[in-house]
Parts: structure tokens; sequence; C-alpha cells
């Protein structure tokens, strides 16, 4: 539900003339969103009785015959002891996947695509349900590669979106062109016969960066950090956990040609078990972890009872609010000790 409302008195000195909407469903706590911020309503009590007068002119605004009067008769219409205050927020852009999750698009040919009648989102049905706002929301449809398809918002199924940069990757070596120098026209030409050419711009603008030489033509340079990170997803979530060397070495033998894998590139992905013996990996998106910060922690401590500040920071990251640190939120949700001469941090409270 979002409710429009024009600007009050006690705002952001930033929201100064924009209007404001209000977003939230039954079961959520109501935010304020401009256009491109998104803030927490508390209601505050104030010493000073606001009245609100029909009307009601300030000084600046009286002419010099009306300011001349003593008296100026007002009728008051009510009053008020408090006022909403307002504060900065993360916008609560988790529900923004789950939504889109529910039925990922698996391409063109796919049956249940054709059959199912499954719920599409635009982007005014996005506004009124997700609680940020509007510029925060298409930031973060382009964080997580959703594409519009026939004018509504949709994320494509892992699987089918390994299979788009498959082919990708494929035409790049056969060609041997450079990462750094794909051509658009010529993958729409030669892959255009397999997949839809917008399927395929799709995945080069998700695995690329899209610029344009000298001559006009379109090229991607091709982001090696997210190609290889997607190609270890797809290998570790179809295992429980995997023997790190192992793993390392089928990832490496998984990637184009050219391409160098490194741990560094499955920060918020896959976390390393260094107790365990041999090594292992195993797959922990943070995107699957719970969005509220007393929940995530709770949720961290239960996969793992003592974190290193270097393994835990990926997975909290995003709970930073406005000019918070990660040494901030650690400070106020876990205790630190020392292990081995190396800091750790733990739950403060007791993890069923």
């Amino acid at each position: 539900m979002t409710i429009t409302l024009p600007l009050v008195h006690h705002c952001p000195h930033a929201l100064v003339s924009r209007s404001l909407v209000i977003r939230g469903e039954k079961d959520e706590q109501a935010v304020l969103c401009s256009k491109d911020k998104t803030y927490d309503m508390k209601i505050a009590d104030t010493s000073n009785m606001l009245l609100f007068i029909p009307g009601c002119k300030t000084p600046e605004q009286l002419n010099d015959n009306q300011a001349s009067c003593n008296i100026i008769h007002s009728q008051i219409a009510g009053f008020s002891n408090n006022y909403w205050e307002l504060r900065r927020c993360r916008p609560k852009l988790k529900k923004l996947r789950k939504l889109l999750m529910e039925d990922p698009y698996e391409g063109p040919d796919s049956q249940k695509d054709q059959t199912s009648t499954f719920l599409k989102y635009t982007t005014e049905d996005l506004l009124s349900l997700i609680q940020a706002s509007e510029e925060e929301i298409l930031h973060q449809l382009q964080v997580i590669d959703a594409c519009e398809i026939e004018g509504y918002w949709r994320i494509l199924e892992f699987d089918y979106e390994m299979k788009l940069l498959n082919h990708v990757t494929q035409l790049i070596e056969s060609e041997s062109w450079p990462l750094s120098k794909v051509p658009l026209r010529t993958c729409l030409e030669e892959l255009g016969s397999l997949e839809p050419t917008d399927m395929i711009e799709h995945i080069l603008l998700s695995y690329g960066r899209k610029y344009v030489d000298d001559a006009g033509e379109v090229y991607f340079e091709m982001h090696e950090d997210k190609i290889c990170r997607s190609t270890a997803q797809m290998l570790l979530q179809n295992a429980v956990k995997f023997n790190l060397s192992e793993f390392q070495e089928v990832w490496q033998q998984s990637v184009p040609e050219g391409m160098t894998v490194r741990l560094d590139q499955l920060k918020g992905l896959a976390l390393v078990d260094k107790s365990s013996r041999p090594e292992t990996i195993f797959l922990l998106k943070v995107e699957d972890l719970p969005e509220d910060n007393q929940d995530r922690f709770n949720s961290l401590f239960s996969i793992r009872e003592k974190w290193t500040e270097e393994d835990i920071t990926p997975y909290i990251q995003d709970l930073c609010a406005e000019k918070q640190t990660v040494g901030a939120l650690l400070t106020k949700y876990a205790r630190s000790s020392m292990q081995n001469g190396v800091r750790v941090y733990n739950s403060r409270r007791p993890i069923s």
C-alpha cells in the first residue's frame, strides 16, 4: 500500500519541495520515501503545541497592508502535541528479489512460462509493494540483473542464465576475441538463432560493460570476476560441501581460457571451512540471509559459532546504515575475543 502526501514540517532539509510517499503492507512498519531515499517514521512529542490553521500565512507572506494590522482573526481547525520524526534508513529491498523469484524466467521455450499464470510485476506494482524509493528500487533491479519482458520485471532462472552465458563465452573463445572487446553485432548475428537477441544483449549487459568505439560500433568489456563467481555458484549449488583444493582445480578448468579464479571473487557467495581437514567450501549466499540486523547475526552464529572479521564482513556489509561501519555493527551485535592470536566474534546471546 502506498500513500502520497504533501510535504510537512520537521522533514529533513533535503526533502524540501518534494512529494513524499508512505509505503508498507499491513504487517510492515511504514516507511516514508522521497524520490531517492527511505526514512523510518517515529512519532515524537513536542512541548510546543502545533496548530492547524486553514489558509494560514507567515509574516513573510503578508503584504504591507496586512502586516500593519494588529490582530488577524483565524479559525483553528485542530491541534497536535506530536509529529513524525524521520530517520534515514536502509531501503527494504530483500522482498524485491523474493517476489521476482516466485516465477523466474526460464526462456521462451519454457512450457511453464507459456502455460502458468505467474505473478507479473510492473514498475508500478513494485513501487506499491517494496519499501524503498523509486531510484533505490530501479537501482536494485540492475544489481540483481532483472530485465523487463513484455512490460514485466523478471529474473532469469539460474540454469537458463548460465546457458546464455555459456553461449557467449564459447563464441568468445571460438572467435579468439579479447575479453575487453566483444562485439554486440556479431554476438547477435551468431547467437540469434539459438536464443532471443534481447536475451543475448541482456546477458552481455549483466556480465559486461557496454561501450561504443570511435567507429560507432558497440562492444562489451566482460567482467572476469562476475563470470568466475557465477561459474563457482553453478559448481557449488549441487554439493553440500566441496573439498577446497579439488573445487579450486575444477573451478579453474570450468572458466573461459585466460581467466583466473580467486577465492575473493566469492565474497558473500561461499564460505571456506578452515577448521575441517581437508579444508572445505560450501555455498552461503548473503541474499538468502534475513534482512533484520538481529536475525541476520542470529542466523550467522547458528551456522558458525565464531567468525573472523574477514569472514563475516561480506555477510553484514549490506546492513550498514548511512555512515555506519562493520566495526560498529560487530560492537553492537557480537562479542569479541582472541583465539590463537586472531580476533574472533561470537554471539552476545545464546543461539538455539
